[in-house]
């Protein structure tokens, strides 16, 4: 592994708006190079730590930085820089796989649509498939190829191995690391599953009631 030059920090963060779950005093580190996985119950916050990082809008003191840069003073260059997985994420559900790919190429300076395509059909989820009639699995599978055709440094994915079959599962994390092959890449995922997180993560955070309790390398 690289040195552990940090990619993203949360530093003291905590919530200033009523219209989401505040989050109190929110530090940690997440390297270059490395896969960091944070648990918690549902209502604990995991899904607010990245609606703050996603959201135009400054709901929160403290400071977010993606490679020391305060990640809303450019939200424009943050969306570049970042591949975000959740089933909160919008896209044009009545259209295909394929025909959101080509819409994407006006959106990200970077965009791969050969990329895109290449890792749809690892996955085993169709392009032309129309995103309504996806499964969860698939749509999680959809998005990550879509996170991955425009080269971001940060993956932020949300609960994305839920409702993946146990197989399927293995796979998506191998293809997880084979992303850490590039030390300037990092992945930070949320989800309910602590176990799932243990085996796989350089690091594990516990969050509780909008604190993290934990931030601890694995061993």
């Amino acid at each position: 592994m690289n040195e552990e030059r940090a990619l993203l920090e949360f530093v003291n963060v905590t919530g200033t708006s009523r219209k989401t779950y505040r989050l109190q005093d929110i530090s940690f580190s997440l390297p270059a190079g490395f896969m960091a996985g944070i648990a918690g119950e549902n209502g604990a916050g995991k899904t607010t730590m990245f609606e703050y990082i996603m959201n135009p809008k400054r709901q929160y003191a403290g400071s977010i930085l993606l490679n020391g840069k305060e990640v809303h003073d450019d939200y424009v260059s943050l969306r570049q820089q970042i591949g975000f997985v959740s089933e909160k994420n919008q896209f044009f559900m009545e259209k295909s796989a394929r025909e959101n790919a080509k819409l994407a190429a006006c959106l990200f300076d970077r965009w791969d649509y050969d990329l895109f395509e290449k890792t749809m059909k690892e996955m085993g989820v169709s392009s032309t498939k129309q995103l309504s009639k996806l499964s969860r699995g698939e749509y999680m599978k959809f998005q990550t190829a879509y996170a991955m055709a425009h080269h971001p440094v940060l993956y932020l994915l949300d609960e994305v191995t839920a409702g993946m079959d146990p197989v399927f599962r293995i796979d998506y994390f191998k293809l997880l690391q084979s992303l850490m092959e590039d030390e300037d890449i990092s992945v930070l995922m949320i989800s309910h599953i602590q176990e799932e997180m243990e085996r796989k993560m350089d690091y594990i955070g516990i969050m509780e009631e909008g604190r993290l309790i934990s931030w601890e390398e694995s061993v």
